[in-house]
């Protein structure tokens, strides 16, 4: 019978050293904080109950995790094993395997957690140490194993000797216990020492003292548990996040021009032969179809991207955007947008909340909000849909086949029927007639010799 899993994030401190009132566990990596990425890790483990302790922040904690975890408020921060002790009336007598995992370790992910977890079971020890191997390893608590290869006891930097000091592997800060052995052991952890704090690895000396099994786990990606307690470390970890994402989608077969200068977030979905261009920043849920081509410099937040679609140099946030699509050098696609396929949306054209069905196209320096574009509308150079009269917002619809000549003006609410034309510079104020051509502009009217009389005047 498979036993009982539990897991214990520690979020409760401060992190004085990132100098920042936001609170450390909340600093994003990769668009999310660091403490989210560890419970989304941790919750692919099929746990029986997961619990966070919060202390500084944690209102705003709970309220960025929400249902997904329990929480235990640490009053005072008096130690790692302090924490712990905070989350024995929810489990501290149930049977089964707990593991700890600092809040501020974005990089860890569900695999190794599993591989430890895994051992630390198959073991049947009472505590197993997560590892890692390092060539520096300089400032970390060393892993003293014994002739069995279980552990013999964790040293620190400072109190090692120099045979102690040549070993590589350290102690990552990650552990898996016995859940009655832990919160049985912590009743005997004691605050002598010169933080007058309770510390969590005093109880795997406990627990050795009494005969107990210790064992570790070494993983073979030292970076993935790097904690971030500075700007420093959260810069490298937002670079090892980025690296792993990019990586991952390279694999998958997407092509990326220059890795180290391409940005996709946590959640973005790229189909096979896609090709993105450095300088690219894709968050949020994006989804983008195969063969499409992005960038340079573009910046996508919440889209859906069809299959062939070209879009450069361009934003694009919360729209949906069709296949075979060319957007851009210079436009921006602002939400609640729909681009059919076939579409054309050119440089320095702006889009907002709009429909264009397929095969329509305004190419050069126009504005269209608030409006529905019906299929193959041509809409000229300089057009802009005036949807708003200072207090409300009012719809343009251009239906199939229209004609907008440039520099014309579209005062909503109003209508372009279907084939209509609309001449060039013209500002329409009322609905135009299927097939009709309307006409809204002054005479032009020439002065002959006037500009020689302006002259003659000036010299007088």
């Amino acid at each position: 019978m498979a036993k009982r899993r539990y897991a214990i994030v520690l979020a409760a401190g401060q992190g004085t050293r990132m100098k920042s009132s936001l609170y450390k566990v909340l600093h994003p990596v990769v668009g999310k904080p660091m403490v989210e990425h560890v419970v989304d890790q941790l919750n692919h483990l099929k746990l029986s109950e997961l619990i966070t302790i919060v202390g500084f922040g944690a209102e705003k904690v709970k309220e960025q995790l929400g249902d997904v975890t329990k929480f235990v408020t640490q009053e005072k921060q008096l130690g790692t094993g302090h924490a712990v002790m905070q989350a024995e009336p929810l489990i501290g007598s149930a049977e089964g395997t707990t593991i700890v995992v600092c809040g501020d370790t974005p990089l860890l992910t569900k695999e190794t957690m599993e591989a430890l977890i895994n051992q630390h079971e198959a073991e049947d020890a009472k505590v197993t140490i997560l590892t890692a191997k390092l060539d520096d390893a300089t400032g970390y608590g060393r892993i003293v194993r014994n002739t069995t290869n279980g552990v013999e006891k964790i040293v620190e930097h400072k109190d090692a000797s120099e045979k102690e000091r040549n070993i590589k592997e350290i102690n990552t800060g990650t552990y898996c216990f016995d859940n009655q052995a832990l919160f049985e052991a912590l009743q005997h952890v004691t605050n002598d020492n010169a933080q007058g704090e309770y510390y969590l690895p005093d109880v795997i000396e406990i627990l050795k003292d009494k005969g107990e099994k210790i064992t570790a786990y070494q993983t073979e990606d030292y970076e993935e548990t790097i904690g971030v307690n500075d700007r420093v470390a959260l810069a490298k970890a937002e670079k090892l996040m980025r690296t792993r994402i990019n990586h991952g989608h390279m694999k998958n077969g997407v092509t990326l021009i220059d890795p180290d200068h391409t940005y996709i977030g946590m959640d973005v979905t790229i189909e096979p032969d896609v090709t993105i261009y450095p300088g690219c920043t894709i968050d949020g849920n994006t989804v983008i179809k195969e063969n499409a081509t992005i960038g340079p410099n573009s910046e996508i937040k919440n889209c859906e991207i069809g299959s062939g679609t070209v879009l450069k140099q361009s934003v694009a946030h919360d729209s949906k955007i069709g296949e075979n699509v060319q957007i851009g050098p210079f436009a921006h696609i602002r939400p609640l947008s729909e681009i059919g396929n076939n579409v054309r949306i050119g440089n320095f054209v702006e889009v907002k909340k709009s429909v264009f069905e397929d095969g329509s196209k305004a190419s050069h320096l126009s504005y269209i909000g608030d409006a529905e574009v019906g299929k193959k509308v041509n809409i000229g150079c300089g057009t802009i849909t005036v949807n708003y009269d200072g207090e409300n917002k009012f719809k343009t619809i251009i239906e199939d086949d229209a004609f907008i000549g440039c520099n014309s003006n579209l005062i909503a609410p109003v209508t372009i029927k279907k084939g209509a034309y609309v001449a060039a510079g013209s500002t329409i104020t009322k609905d135009v007639p299927e097939n009709a051509l309307s006409i809204a502009r002054s005479r032009q009217t020439n002065k002959e010799g006037y500009v020689e009389k302006i002259k003659n005047r000036k010299n007088k």
